[in-house]
């Protein structure tokens, strides 16, 4: 076949809501940005720890790495371990994935047909509607009410079609977070045979005694699955791993379609050897606290308008068209996350770096938003 004839084909054969997605954006590789404006540049996009990965993880990865000529165990069985006796419950409560993407694919794939409905939010982590889209089910999205989840909203919102909810506590990329006490009296509005998702990618930096109680509602048989990464605070973005925990019954139908071997024998050695490094944790939740109030504290002075944050990066509505002020920033050797592309025309995340990496995003946005006042 030419390739006309191949687009054609695929044009016809897949199927219509595949073609409706919206392919998810990354952002700019620093490398490439480096390359292309000859700078040297710091990279506040991708919510990453700037202290890195634990200097105990990477020793463990170092020797991990002489057994990568044989495959992986497939079900992770020591970091389930470890992380049951974290969380206080059953290794058949654990899953794990190919950092928690992987499982939001996969739950929505479990509860989700054609005719269907799956419940979000608008203004918030992308993979959700895709993975509602890719199952032929229909998208809800809530708006967002003061940069938040609309837990009331939603309730509303659900229907006798409505199979699927995904939450996202604190918010990406807002930053906003809901209660324990406000997920609880959400749950009582959710009809049991209704799947939530609850996905605590950023809990660790959250410093809020009335934030979650999640994992004890898996412990009393709540229909919730709760999604949390080893990328943030443990700084292994790069190895790509997380879990889930939730019901049994759940997990072992996921356990069946998730891809064999979706985890490596490096990162599950580097993940379980983070977990066990509590100084590390602490450092980085330090590092973010220290961080957030010094961006906090110039883009007041500043005068910018942001939102409170309570993960490890902070939304900035500049007044100006998101991507024109990402452009600028790199410019300047600044790399951020215009959210243009998610139907937030100025908004940009700005992940919390180390102190100069801080101090050089704000005097570059800064000296951007003084040449627009004067232009």
């Amino acid at each position: 076949m030419n390739p006309i004839q191949l687009q054609k084909l695929f044009e016809e054969r897949v199927p219509d809501y595949i073609h409706r997605i919206n392919a998810y954006v990354p952002g700019r590789p620093i490398e490439e940005v480096e390359r292309e404006l000859k700078i040297r540049a710091v990279k506040l996009a991708s919510n990453e720890n700037p202290l890195g990965p634990s200097p105990r993880a990477l020793e463990a990865a170092r020797e991990a790495l002489s057994g990568v000529n044989r495959y992986p165990d497939g079900g992770g069985h020591y970091l389930r371990e470890a992380l049951a006796g974290l969380h206080g419950v059953q290794i058949e409560n654990l899953i794990l994935g190919l950092g928690s993407s992987e499982l939001i694919d996969l739950s929505a794939r479990m509860m989700v047909r054609p005719g269907d409905e799956g419940l979000t939010s608008l203004g918030s982590f992308p993979l959700y509607y895709i993975a509602i889209q890719a199952t032929g089910g229909d998208l809800i999205a809530v708006p967002l009410k003061n940069h938040a989840f609309d837990l009331d909203a939603m309730a509303r919102a659900i229907t006798s079609r409505t199979r699927f909810i995904i939450l996202s506590n604190p918010n990406n990329p807002t930053g906003t977070m809901f209660t324990a006490d406000e997920f609880d009296s959400f749950l009582k509005r959710v009809p049991e045979d209704v799947l939530v998702v609850l996905d605590e990618a950023y809990c660790d930096y959250v410093q809020h005694p009335g934030y979650t109680r999640s994992i004890a509602g898996v412990r009393d048989g709540a229909n919730v699955l709760v999604l949390r990464t080893f990328s943030k605070v443990h700084g292994l973005a790069g190895m790509r791993i997380g879990y889930g925990v939730g019901p049994e019954a759940l997990l072992k139908e996921m356990d069946k379609v998730r891809t064999p071997f979706n985890t490596t024998s490096v990162a599950q050695a580097a993940a379980l050897a983070a977990l066990g490094d509590v100084e590390h944790t602490r450092r980085s939740v330090e590092s973010n606290r220290a961080g957030m109030l010094q961006l906090t504290a110039g883009l007041d002075k500043i005068g910018a308008k942001f939102v409170p944050s309570f993960g490890n990066f902070i939304y900035i509505e500049a007044g100006l068209r998101a991507s024109q002020v990402g452009r600028e920033l790199e410019k300047l050797g600044v790399i951020v996350r215009p959210l243009d592309w998610m139907g937030m025309p100025d908004g940009s995340r700005v992940t919390v770096g180390t102190a100069d990496e801080n101090e050089k995003f704000l005097a570059a946005y800064e000296k951007i938003m003084n040449a627009h006042k004067s232009s």
